[in-house]
């Protein structure tokens, strides 16, 4: 009987192509013996692209930065919490932030990427020699764990094991996550049939060795500065195997939500460096949720949760800001959160005002007012009306600016920066090797529309489109409504009504489908929220199968 085998950590490339790797001595009668795994010359790095809010940021190191106002250099500004307990402390203390510490502390200028992140790599991890090191090394620290460490490690330890000996009958045999790859149903993918994998396409996949990354980004700048980072970073990771002689031509992006904005843009400027791209939940053409999240606040409820997931919302409001002085404050002036915004291909109108009469004991809603008509920019720089994105006085508490025309000035400069974003530097533009998925899940109720409801006083009173849009704000309501005179004598209370489509939770289905007609494939999936989304089984297999598909281009 042969003697049993432990593999050691992965060797690491060296400048002049070869490879080392580090043992220790053990006694004569230790007899287990070590294994190296050699990796392909041939490399195809993956990197994995996260969503807003899914980045470590911390207050600037730079000297070329400006110092934030409420941070120390190099002091954690955002880390998304880790677990129960740490989800638990996190709420508890943004909860305690006022809208001036949000915004000093938010603030895009003084911020940058923190590769100091929690890393929590399984036990099993051992087995294939992989340390903490050598990921972190990989950037992985710098993305929030729960959302993206499942998929990281997945596809480190999947894509690189194909293939494996049969201890019985000592023939090579394939892997029992690519059996069960090759096995999934897809339903379970939203689609009826998809070409399945094939022994040989498995083969030449086995021929590659994927080293998996990960590239955070400062999410408050714009995603064409995000967009330039990951570009820095593609190019780097090229240089530095093809420094040690290997054969390194692209890479292939694995992007979440927001993540799949600043790939697209990327991507157009270094196509021939991208192999394809596989986006996961994308806003592609943006979301409502934004809207309602800066104009009314972090919403604590959906009708589609149980009481388990009303209470997780309800401290995901204590983070994000459930008033809209705590959203505004920060999202107001950020080009990147306003990039996420219904744009100018979103199906319009989506912002209704509703009023509701009672008539026969029955509460019947009339639909009023329809928004945006034409350009939806236009309604993000109106700083007036009373159902307005952003009211001015909310939006720098902190008083980083002179006066409050300074601040109407920042906030039409960030709209401005963030229709060209969507209309100049993004367009329609899809890398022409990209797969996408999104979810159109009933379950998952998300804003299609955002409506702004109020009951009809009566009395005589007549509403019209002209004099409701027309009214004039008195206040906020401590739930993210809005008090407003009609014709300087009706007073009216208006509430964000509830999701009202299926979705993810956060993306819309209409906006999930819109890379329709512009990609590979298109999967409609079902089972999992916005943020867990590559936590879901289904989707990482799905993700390993389209990578092995992406490799059969490859001449």
């Amino acid at each position: 009987m042969a003697d049993p085998t432990r593999p050691l950590p992965h060797l690491v490339p060296q400048p002049d192509g070869s490879w080392t790797g580090r043992a220790v001595l053990t006694p004569t009668s230790f007899t287990t013996r070590g294994l190296f795994t050699l990796p392909s010359s041939k490399v195809i790095p993956v990197i994995v692209v996260p969503g807003i809010m899914g980045t470590n940021l911390r207050a600037a190191t730079s000297p070329a930065k400006r110092a934030n106002e409420a941070l120390d250099p190099g002091e954690p500004a955002w880390r998304a919490p880790n677990g129960t307990f740490e989800g638990l402390k996190t709420a508890h203390k943004w909860k305690n932030f006022g809208p001036v510490r949000r915004q000093q502390i938010l603030d895009a200028k003084t911020l940058e990427v923190d590769n100091r992140g929690d890393i929590h790599l399984p036990l099993e991890a051992r087995n294939y020699g992989t340390t903490e090191a050598e990921v972190r090394q990989r950037w992985w620290g710098e993305v929030h764990w729960d959302s993206y460490g499942r998929l990281l490690y997945g596809l480190h330890v999947g894509l690189n094991h194909t293939f494996e000996m049969d201890p019985l009958d000592n023939v090579r045999v394939i892997c029992r996550h690519w059996k069960d790859v090759m096995a999934c149903d897809p339903a379970k993918w939203g689609v009826r049939r998809i070409d399945k994998l094939t022994e040989p396409e498995l083969e030449k996949h086995a021929g590659y060795y994927y080293p998996v990354y990960a590239c955070g980004y400062n999410w408050l700048e714009s995603c064409e500065d995000s967009a330039k980072s990951l570009r820095q970073r593609i190019e780097r990771i090229i240089a530095f195997w093809t420094e040690r002689k290997r054969e390194c031509q692209k890479v292939i992006l694995i992007t979440h939500s927001m993540g799949g904005l600043v790939a697209r843009a990327c991507a157009k400027q270094i196509p021939e460096r991208i192999l394809g791209v596989i986006h996961g939940v994308m806003p592609a053409l943006g979301a409502p949720a934004c809207y309602r999240r800066i104009a009314c606040g972090t919403e604590t409820w959906s009708p589609s949760n149980g009481k388990v997931d009303n209470i997780k919302a309800e401290h995901v409001a204590d983070i994000l800001g459930e008033h809209p002085r705590d959203t505004m404050a920060v999202m107001a002036t950020s080009p990147g959160a306003l990039q996420l915004l219904p744009n100018h291909l979103y199906p319009q109108p989506w912002l209704h005002i509703c009023l509701v009469s009672r008539v026969n004991n029955k509460d019947v809603p009339r639909e009023v007012v329809h928004l945006p008509v034409g350009n939806p920019y236009d309604m993000y720089r109106d700083t007036r009306s009373w159902y307005r994105l952003i009211d001015p006085v909310l939006a720098d508490p902190a008083k980083k600016y002179n006066d409050e025309a300074e601040v109407i000035d920042m906030i039409r400069k960030a709209v401005n920066n963030a229709e060209r974003f969507h209309r100049q530097v993004l367009d329609t533009y899809y890398h022409p090797n990209t797969y996408a998925f999104y979810g159109a899940d009933p379950e998952h109720m998300s804003f299609g529309a955002v409506r702004w409801v109020a009951r009809d006083p009566g009395a005589g009173a007549v509403f019209t489109e002209s004099n409701v849009r027309g009214a004039v704000l008195g206040d906020y309501t401590p739930t993210g409504g809005r008090r407003v005179r009609v014709e300087r004598r009706t007073d009216m209370y208006f509430v964000p009504a509830g999701q009202d489509v299926a979705g993810d939770g956060t993306v819309p289905h209409q906006s999930g489908a819109g890379p329709r007609g512009k990609v590979s494939q298109l999967f409609d999936v079902r089972g999992f929220d916005h943020q867990g989304a590559f936590n879901n089984d289904a989707i990482l297999m799905l993700t390993q199968h389209l990578i092995v598909k992406l490799v059969q281009k490859l001449q």
